[in-house]
């Protein structure tokens, strides 16, 4: 995949997982980067179980990006302590 397409894929999958984390986003640099980190370790984790990889930009890709990018962004909510909702849901 091209970085243009990883970039692109990493937005996308960063967006939707904010959305499912927070309801807010984070933002978009920081979507952008946790979607990418996220691209990846869905991609071997998902490698890891022995599914087939991310390899382009298709719906199979976004939902693999999408799970890792969630599970990048608990992880990034565990540690930072923002916890991820926000603290006036109406």
């Amino acid at each position: 995949m091209s970085i243009l397409a990883w970039i692109v894929l990493g937005l996308l999958a960063g967006f939707i997982a904010s959305q499912i984390v927070n309801q807010r986003g984070s933002g978009l640099l920081l979507d952008l980067v946790l979607g990418i980190i996220g691209a990846m370790v869905g991609g071997w984790l998902f490698s890891l179980f022995g599914a087939r990889e991310v390899t382009g930009l298709d719906l199979y890709s976004l939902i693999v990006a999408t799970v890792g990018a969630t599970l990048v962004l608990l992880i990034y909510h565990a540690v930072t302590g923002t916890g991820g909702q926000s603290a006036n849901r109406y």
